[in-house]
């Protein structure tokens, strides 16, 4: 009985981490700084990229991309209860900040029509939890494949 509870409420603690994720980007005109939002929401491939505070796009896309690993860490902890798995998947999002945001500002320094799309996808990256969904499925994996052996 009381596993049953614990389950639920740690579905229901994941529900909430959920929430949050969905309220930031809900939200991210109202809480980020990003020109490129409306941007890419246009006919981008046709129009010249915005001009843009660099300084306050990277403080704004860093901040937004804390955010999301940290929600995205505790869903992470929340559905493992394993530690190294959140050692790793930390050290997964510093490697994927850093090579992400170097990516992201060389393309926005140097950028032509061509590599729009580049721009979009890193940024993509940035701003939204897609490593979240890699790694959920990839440690089930690993938990089911060690539960076997």
């Amino acid at each position: 009985m009381e596993k049953t509870v614990m389950k639920r409420l740690r579905v229901f603690e994941i529900g909430i981490l959920v929430l949050f994720l969905a309220a930031i980007r809900f939200f991210e005109d109202q809480l980020f700084y990003d020109p490129l939002l409306e941007f890419f929401r246009s006919d981008y491939l046709l129009g010249i990229i915005p001009p843009m505070d660099m300084a306050r796009l990277m403080l704004n896309l860093s901040l937004r991309f804390f955010l999301n690993t940290v929600l995205s860490l505790g869903i992470l902890y929340l559905s493992f209860k394993d530690l190294n798995i959140i050692k790793f998947s930390t050290i997964l999002y510093g490697v994927l900040y850093i090579v992400a945001t170097s990516v992201f500002i060389y393309l926005v320094l140097n950028i032509e029509r061509d590599h729009y799309l580049a721009l979009f996808y890193v940024r993509r990256f940035l701003i939204h939890p897609l490593f979240l969904l890699i790694l959920l499925p990839a440690f089930y994996y690993y938990k089911l494949k060690g539960q076997k052996n």
